[in-house]
């Protein structure tokens, strides 16, 4: 089946140390791929230097907003392009993200968990720490990380909701507090009436899968949760990539239409011709 093309909602620029490609690198390439709409997300800041060597710099902010607006009025009406930020839920800096988010006029936030306490469980330099984990109890301390970024009342879209599994370490098949875990955090993000994302970037990483897993996104569409579709995009090249199997993931689930957002307004778009 042929798609209709929907915003892609997630994608870097180089002040986050780890992305190549300029804002209008990236409007080009989403023209190329057909899209109408795409949205700029780049790793905010986090205080006290925390993660620094993987997030812009605070004096940068100013700088990215310059730039994703003169791109912007320089596409016209070629292309939309909506001015996001992917922010850290890591407890203990929620007051700095949320003078963050309020001194900026965004047209989405995206609320992501990459740690958990100081460990940094997605971090490729940080590999060699699974090896003493437990891996069921790693995945039920992440779950309740995002339903807390859930309900902190930040946060217009939950980034990639399953990424503790990226580098492919599994918990017990069945697990049932992993099952439970899953459960508190689709409840929470319901009752927060935010967004979950689908997001294609797992399909590059060593897990090979998209984010979430399909009982994920089948559970979600059940509690009538709605979707963004984000491709992570730290390359020009990766936007808009994987989005056919994002969109039949959704669809499998008997889901046909995403979020999109301007000025932190949520409206939906039908993605089925």
């Amino acid at each position: 089946m042929k798609f209709l093309s929907v915003p892609d909602y997630h994608m870097h620029t180089p002040r986050c140390n780890h992305a190549t490609g300029d804002i209008r690198d990236y409007a080009e390439a989403a023209l190329r791929a057909g899209l109408d709409e795409i949205g700029m997300s780049d790793h905010s800041p986090m205080p006290n230097g925390f993660d620094a060597a993987w997030r812009m710099r605070h004096d940068e902010l100013t700088d990215y907003l310059q730039e994703a607006r003169q791109v912007r009025t320089e596409l016209g009406d070629r292309l939309r392009l909506r001015i996001g930020l992917e922010a850290d839920f890591h407890p203990g800096s929620e007051d700095y993200v949320a003078e963050l988010i309020a001194s900026h006029d965004w047209d989405f936030i995206i609320g992501s968990v990459h740690f958990i306490g100081d460990w940094g469980f997605d971090n490729p330099d940080h590999l060699d720490a699974w090896a003493d984990r437990d891996i069921e109890r790693a995945y039920c301390d992440y779950f309740e990380l995002v339903a807390a970024s859930a309900t902190c009342g930040l946060f217009d879209i939950i980034g990639h909701p399953d990424l503790i599994k990226k580098f492919g370490h599994r918990p017990p098949s069945g697990s049932r507090l992993v099952r439970m875990a899953e459960e508190h955090m689709l409840q929470a993000v319901k009752r927060a009436d935010v967004v979950l994302e689908i997001s294609s970037a797992g399909l590059r990483k060593p897990v090979r899968e998209i984010y979430p897993q399909q009982r994920i996104i089948q559970r979600a569409a059940e509690l009538g949760i709605p979707f963004t579709y984000g491709s992570d995009a730290h390359a020009p090249e990766d936007v808009g990539h994987g989005m056919d199997l994002c969109l039949k993931a959704l669809l499998d689930a008997g889901i046909t239409e995403v979020a999109t957002f301007e000025k932190r307004r949520r409206s939906m778009r039908s993605f089925v011709p």
